[in-house]
């Protein structure tokens, strides 16, 4: 079995197209803990960091919030295993399709408000045209 690499933060964050300052600012709200420090307490990320980052990002990229996620960390610490953690993340993800199917059907009628304005509109500048044509 290889050894695990090991990255500095700019390494990481240019991987991960992420900043560096968003890479702490999750280890801080406590999103990423695994890390290790080297001399000069500098820090350095590992394989298993790499891959926490990217489910986060891609946690973030299918809607739920930073709160959402911790509470998805908190499980796991607790339970030390997905089987726990799955059944809540489906249970987000629901919640996040039920939202946007709202947010969608919201956009529709807000379309069909403006297109039946618009056409008042047009009416009443034909008729303008007609009167002074």
């Amino acid at each position: 079995m290889s050894e695990e690499k090991h990255y500095q933060i700019g390494e990481l964050a240019g991987i991960l197209e992420m900043s560096p300052r968003t890479i702490r600012y999750y280890e801080e709200v406590g999103l990423l803990n695994s890390i290790k420090r080297v001399e000069g307490a500098k820090r350095i990320y590992t394989d298993q960091d790499l891959r926490r980052l990217r489910f986060i990002k891609r946690l973030k990229l299918l809607g739920l919030t930073l709160v959402e996620m911790k509470e998805l960390e908190d499980i796991y610490r607790i339970h030390k295993t997905n089987r726990k953690v799955l059944p809540k993340l489906l249970e987000l993800l629901d919640r996040r399709i039920k939202e946007i199917d709202e947010r969608v059907n919201s956009l529709k009628k807000l379309k069909a408000e403006i297109m039946s304005y618009k056409q008042k509109i047009e009416e009443k500048l034909n008729e303008g045209v007609k009167n002074y044509g």
